[in-house]
């Protein structure tokens, strides 16, 4: 057995052995450069396979006749682009005349076999150009989120998507987001990720849990305001919706309306603003909004009318006075009562993890992408995390959060503790941080926890 013989068997071996235990490394190591030549390879008899060419233009047919050479081949898409990636390709099509962008998506499953890929999907960039991006492995058994993402304003990496990128949750183009998953599905995983992404920028959280304020009382060095029962909640609504009406008081004042002042200097938001003057964006997680929602007694149903009336307000007129709301629950359904279905039309995002009825899952995707209530209920009980997040355009993804440990986040939270600011308003239900048994609100003091 010669040296190369021995070479080779090991690198194999190796091969092997990464693709088994480590596919990232695995990937970058060995799959991206066999997915390259495959592809190129095979692309355009895999493309006349999957019906994704079309017939060779009149001319040249024609052309060929009159000089009696061969009839030209149906003619695939034109690669534009080849590039490789940390989980995969992303190759960017030039469609010919005729094409369209849904028979690149009809054909993404046959793609996907026929390339020897994990998953294919793809999406329009502009007119006749198709991204399609495919990954080597499955990014979502083991998430690794990448070392740099894109950060800005507003606008945090909470999760892996199934094609590789990096899943943002955006508070500027969408405002308002419903979360939903089953007892041990991954949505109190996901609310840490998020909470980690926004304790470093300047906002100040507010958080609901009518849980006794487990969940979210552990990280209470970077909220403003919490409250952990439904009459603290209502009257922290309604704090908010005071504060929402002092800050529309700012923006008309400031709105520099003159025949002097370009269009674009009016204000109409808090982000026109000058940075002097803009007030603190405010971001609201309700942890179990089932909570809020339920009654027994006649008193209980006037505070839940209020709170819900509340959450609508904020959920409509919230968002040029900077308040952002994240509602979260295991249960969403019209059986909660009048305001519900209101509430969720206002709520931009959608986040579904495990659901035990369909019914939920109707409620998050029925109106803006039936297609993904099918995949919502289907996600299996063993992967946690796993969820579907779409919005109101009709799109939807499978993303997945990294694990992120309580402890880990209540770390990153003292971490930035400085950065939590002082709202006048939210004073009275600023939490006080001295010891675990004194994290509560502190407009609730109680003297057996004093």
């Amino acid at each position: 057995m010669t040296a190369f013989t021995v070479a080779l068997m090991l690198v194999v071996a190796a091969a092997g052995l990464l693709r088994w235990r480590r596919p990232a490394w695995y990937w970058l190591a060995f799959g991206v450069t066999l997915a390259a030549l495959r592809v190129l390879v095979r692309y355009r008899s895999v493309m006349d396979a999957c019906g994704l060419t079309v017939p060779p233009a009149r001319w040249r047919l024609s052309l060929a006749r009159a000089t009696n050479r061969p009839i030209p081949e149906p003619r695939p898409p034109r690669i534009r682009r080849l590039r490789p990636t940390r989980t995969g390709l992303v190759l960017r099509l030039k469609l010919r005349p005729g094409q369209d962008v849904f028979d690149i998506a009809a054909a993404s499953d046959r793609l996907r076999h026929s390339f020897s890929m994990f998953g294919v999907t793809s999406r329009e960039v502009r007119s006749g150009v198709v991204e399609v991006r495919m990954t080597g492995y499955d990014v979502l058994k083991r998430v690794q989120m990448p070392a740099e993402t894109e950060t800005r304003a507003m606008r945090v990496p909470v999760a892996l998507r199934e094609d590789g990128s990096v899943h943002y949750r955006d508070y500027r183009a969408i405002p308002h987001a419903l979360t939903l998953g089953a007892t041990e599905s991954g949505k109190s995983v996901y609310q840490r990720n998020l909470v980690a992404g926004l304790a470093p920028l300047d906002v100040a959280l507010v958080g609901i849990d009518c849980k006794r304020g487990v969940e979210l009382f552990p990280l209470a060095r970077r909220f403003s305001a919490l409250a952990d029962s439904p009459d603290t909640a209502a009257e922290l609504l309604d704090a908010l919706v005071a504060r929402m009406a002092d800050v529309y008081r700012l923006i008309r004042t400031q709105q520099r309306i003159t025949v002097d002042v370009p269009d674009a200097e009016i204000a109409a938001d808090i982000w026109d603003l000058p940075d002097e003057l803009r007030p603190t964006p405010v971001v609201v997680l309700v942890d179990e909004v089932a909570e809020l929602a339920l009654y027994a007694t006649k008193e209980e149903e006037r505070r839940r009318d209020r709170i819900i009336t509340a959450l609508v307000r904020l959920a409509q007129l919230g968002r040029a006075a900077g308040i952002y709301l994240e509602i979260c629950g295991q249960r969403f359904g019209s059986e909660l009562g009048k305001g519900i279905t209101m509430l969720r039309a206002q709520l931009t995002g959608r986040t579904a993890h495990r659901l035990n009825d369909e019914t939920s899952a109707n409620m998050a995707f029925g109106d803006i992408a039936p297609d993904a209530v099918l995949a919502a209920i289907q996600i299996p009980a063993e992967l946690r995390g796993l969820a579907i997040a779409g919005d109101a355009s009709g799109g939807w993804h499978r993303i997945r959060a990294p694990h992120t440990s309580l402890r880990q986040a209540v770390n990153l939270c003292n971490r930035y503790a400085d950065r939590t600011p002082d709202l006048p308003e939210l004073a009275p239900f600023r939490p006080t941080t001295g010891t675990a048994t004194e994290l509560v609100p502190s407009a609730k003091v109680s003297p057996a926890t004093a």
